[in-house]
């Protein structure tokens, strides 16, 4: 790995009464495509920008391997950025934006033709060479400021949202094309984001932000499947959550009092104690809706009565809302792995059974 471990230390940010950042401490591993993803003023570009040397913490410290950079201009640091906003200039073409690095550290011509050679390769822009930034498109501006960043061979890539500003569709394949960059190229990259999809799709670890603090970290599948609380698991794709009453556990096997669900039984290999308040939560795609309950169903098995209060057709699959007898609004992702020829079977106002397995939901305790 070519890259640098980071390390932050205790840091924390004010802006006069405001506080950005709340004592945060992270690990991110050399060579890792790490994430912080949270909603909009967070803290998650500040913490990026302290790293880079943009800004100050008014306490803490931040190491690049075992070196403490905050002393430390950001020209010195190893450590690049790619803005949202390209910030390129458009009065040189294509190869000179991305030479400009090395032009400025005075590297001789046969080396910067060699490396900007190299760099236009890495990002497949060899035939848009000699173009000017306003005959690229947005996607292409995006992977000329990558090469520019990448050909001062930084320890660490700093990424402020590099991808918000184009359209899903080239977001995403922007997207494939990063993560293949990285593991070319080897480094550490620091991606910021508030996607959660393009966080968990490219991420080797996650940090989700909020208010300040960071409030898990993980891998994308952890984040998602284990959620540490309320928050992460509402800001991570979309999930059904009620309040809940430990009334019994047996081994792994909890049973819950929950506010719209009932009786809801749910595995849990550190299963709180009877009479805690929790939250329960399960995903809608682990949910399955029919109109007759099967005939052969497991004792763990939950079952809900409802009626399809909004069917939504979005070809490879259905989101349906499912409307309970006292009002509460169940979500159920169903996809669709065959051929429909007449349309989705269940349809608006139709009387379902909505089930799901113990295996499949999960309780955030409060003091986890």
């Amino acid at each position: 790995m070519n890259g640098s471990d980071v390390r932050i230390e205790r840091v924390s940010k004010s802006f006069g009464s405001f506080t950005a950042l709340d004592d945060v401490s992270l690990t991110i591993n050399r060579g890792e495509f790490f994430s912080l993803l949270g909603p909009s003023g967070c803290g998650k570009t500040t913490l990026l920008r302290i790293i880079g040397g943009f800004e100050e913490p008014t306490d803490g410290r931040v190491f690049l391997d075992e070196a403490d950079v905050v002393p430390i201009p950001p020209n010195r640091r190893h450590v690049n950025t790619v803005f949202q906003n390209y910030a390129l200039f458009p009065h040189l073409s294509v190869s000179e934006n991305i030479a400009f690095p090395l032009r400025l550290k005075r590297t001789p011509e046969a080396d910067v033709r060699r490396r900007v050679g190299d760099y236009l390769s890495l990002v497949r822009l060899n035939d848009h060479a000699h173009k000017r930034p306003s005959q690229l498109s947005g996607g292409q501006k995006q992977r000329v400021a990558i090469a520019r960043a990448l050909i001062n061979e930084p320890r660490v890539l700093l990424l402020d949202e590099p991808l918000s500003a184009l359209d899903a569709k080239l977001r995403q394949q922007l997207l494939i094309e990063l993560d293949a960059i990285h593991d070319q190229v080897g480094i550490t990259f620091i991606y910021v984001t508030h996607d959660q999809q393009e966080a968990l799709s490219v991420s080797d670890r996650v940090a989700v932000m909020n208010d300040g603090r960071v409030l898990q970290v993980g891998r994308p599948f952890e984040i998602y499947e284990a959620p540490a609380d309320g928050f992460v698991a509402g800001f991570i794709g979309e999930t059904n959550s009620v309040d809940a009453t430990v009334v019994a556990v047996n081994g792994e096997m909890v049973t819950l009092d929950t506010a719209h669900l009932g009786r809801v039984l749910v595995t849990d290999d550190d299963p709180p104690a009877v009479g805690e308040q929790v939250l329960f939560t399960v995903r809608p795609e682990k949910l399955r809706v029919t109109k007759e309950l099967p005939s052969q169903i497991s004792d763990t098995t939950n079952r809900i009565e409802g009626v399809i209060d909004e069917p939504i057709y979005l070809g490879f699959q259905s989101k349906f809302y499912v409307r309970l007898g006292e009002g509460f609004i169940v979500k159920v992702f169903k996809q669709h792995a065959k051929y429909l020829d007449e349309g989705p079977e269940i349809k608006w106002k139709d009387k379902v059974w909505v089930f799901w397995s113990a295996d499949d939901g999960y309780i955030v305790q409060s003091g986890r």
